[in-house]
Parts: C-alpha cells; structure tokens; sequence
C-alpha cells in the first residue's frame, strides 16, 4: 500500500510540473491533478499494453518510435476523462508525456535510492 501511494504522489508532482512547463496543459486544481494520477494509472495498466501487443507491428517497423504516439494518446485520453485537465491538442499532449516520464523517472530515482 505505501509502494502504491508512493508511486501516486510521484505521478501527481509530476503532472503538477509538466501542467507548468508545458503549453496547453492545465489543470484546475490539486485534486484534479491526484485524479489524472490515478486514471492514468488504470490506463497505464490496463489498456496501453493492449494498445501495444496489437500496434506491435508498426512498433517493430518505427523501432518502438510509435510507441511515443501511443503514450501521447493515451495522456489525451486521460484529459477527456478527468474534468479540470485540458490539453489542447496531441503536440502538447505528446511532449507533456515525454516530459511526464522523464520527471517521473527522475524522482522514482531520488526516492529509491533514500
């Protein structure tokens, strides 16, 4: 359970940073940004892996480029699910996500090796 609310507030400051950084994301308030954590989570687990096995052709053709695309979709997904998130477009849903799981990554480091 702690692992699990670790990785949930990892996700959310996050998507609190990237809603700062990069144009054409925002989000409302905090507790918008604890839900999008959460729905993109349960999209994470869920569907991008189906989403995946059945791109995974072109996956193999782009070397795994596409699978980029597929991360952007799936975050503007989570926008059209959770009220009080916005992204304009897929441009900025597609750099939000690289910069989302580059964030993500880094802080999952500095927690770890505390």
């Amino acid at each position: 359970m702690t692992q699990f609310l670790v990785r949930w507030g990892i996700s959310s400051l996050s998507l609190f940073i990237v809603a700062h950084i990069v144009r054409g994301i925002e989000v409302s308030s905090t507790a918008t940004v604890l839900a999008i954590a959460l729905v993109l989570g349960i999209i994470n687990a869920f569907l991008r892996p189906l989403i995946i096995l059945i791109t995974l052709p072109i996956n193999i053709i782009t070397l795994g480029t596409f699978t980029l695309f597929i991360n952007g979709a799936l975050f503007l997904l989570a926008s059209k699910i959770v009220k009080g998130f916005v992204i304009t477009g897929f441009w900025p849903a597609f750099w939000g996500y690289i910069l989302f799981s580059i964030i993500s990554f880094m802080l999952s480091l500095l927690v770890i090796s505390a």
